[in-house]
């Protein structure tokens, strides 16, 4: 390579990256005309670019009517899409698809299981010449697109389930409107407490890590830590208390008395009851008699007219726990109204 095709070459590679196809083009074409005899050839060596590329830069140079502006090629130029060269295309991917097709056909969204290289394979055995980076935009056209799934399905559904959620809706409602409180207890996700691997980071000298035991052994734990959180529905606030021993219906009332001692007693002075949500696992299930006579402590201790209202674990039952506990009555009772 001459002198002259180096400085072309030199030029071309600064500016390359912010040329487009049409603009190379030029930029050769260019090129070629300045070198003069065997400007063509030069030039395609130095920009590595086919000769007949550059005679086309040299006719687009040399058009009386240019191209419009923003446009790289004449209208109707370039390769046809692969639908549009090949009829029976997107009918055969379309078959492909079906059977492995999520997503109700009657909305705009649907989504396939199958990977792209997969279906180019199949497709290519159907005599269709497409590489597998054509195959999302033939699915997007089709209307598919990619997901992930989704949890979503949570087994039969009981005529019932919804009219359990709407009599909780109604009792929190009804004690959030009288001013009483109205409460939602949980038992958040129990952590070993010991030199175990965790998500946190804290600043220490490069390449000294803190070290950790390789396994989460509960043997090798001095303690566990259960957190019990208590939130206050309509002061929106929550307050967590932490057991060391075990999930238990003891540990849940008092780590509701906790709540009331420290917080609820200031906050709701005149409060006659307490509405509590809860869920049907751990210390607090609508079946544990332990669960109904501590709460029933707690009645005659503060005096308070306690109902508690429970979720259920699944949704295959549509039925509705409540217990009620009045300091008046030494009784506990359970009714599924």
């Amino acid at each position: 390579m001459g002198e002259a095709e180096a400085a072309i070459a030199e030029r071309y590679r600064l500016m390359a990256p912010q040329l487009n196809e049409r603009q190379r083009r030029a930029f050769a074409a260019t090129e070629a005309r300045t070198f003069g005899y065997g400007g063509i050839a030069a030039a395609a060596r130095a920009c590595e670019l086919a000769e007949n590329t550059v005679r086309r830069g040299l006719r687009e140079l040399e058009r009386e009517e240019p191209l419009e502006p923003g446009r790289v090629r004449r209208p109707g130029a370039g390769r046809k899409p692969f639908e549009e060269t090949d009829s029976t295309l997107l009918d055969d991917l379309e078959e492909l698809i079906e059977a492995e097709s999520r997503g109700d056909p009657e909305r705009p969204l649907r989504w396939t299981s199958k990977s792209v290289r997969k279906l180019a394979e199949e497709l290519g055995a159907r005599g269709h010449r497409v590489g597998f980076r054509t195959v999302p935009r033939l699915l997007r056209k089709l209307g598919y697109s990619l997901q992930s799934p989704r949890k979503a399905k949570e087994g039969s559904q009981h005529p019932d389930r919804d009219a359990q959620f709407q009599h909780i809706n109604e009792r929190v409602s009804e004690a959030i409107a009288s001013g009483e409180p109205a409460i939602s207890i949980d038992t958040k996700k129990k952590e070993l407490v010991g030199e175990f691997k965790n998500g946190g980071q804290e600043w220490r000298p490069k390449g000294e890590p803190p070290e950790v035991l390789t396994h989460d052994f509960p043997s090798q734990a001095r303690g566990k830590a259960i957190p019990f959180g208590v939130y206050d529905i309509r002061d929106d606030t929550g307050f967590v208390s932490v057991g060391i021993d075990r999930e238990t219906a003891q540990f849940s009332v008092a780590a509701i008395r906790a709540w009331w001692d420290e917080l609820g007693r200031e906050r709701y002075p005149e409060a006659s009851t307490l509405q509590i949500t809860a869920d049907c696992g751990g210390g607090n299930g609508n079946r544990t008699r332990l669960w109904k006579t501590e709460l029933q402590k707690l009645a005659d201790e503060t005096d308070l007219e306690i109902s508690v209202c429970h979720f259920r674990r699944g949704p295959r039952s549509g039925t509705r726990s409540s217990i009620a506990c009045g300091a008046s009555s030494p009784r506990t009772g359970a009714a599924s109204p």
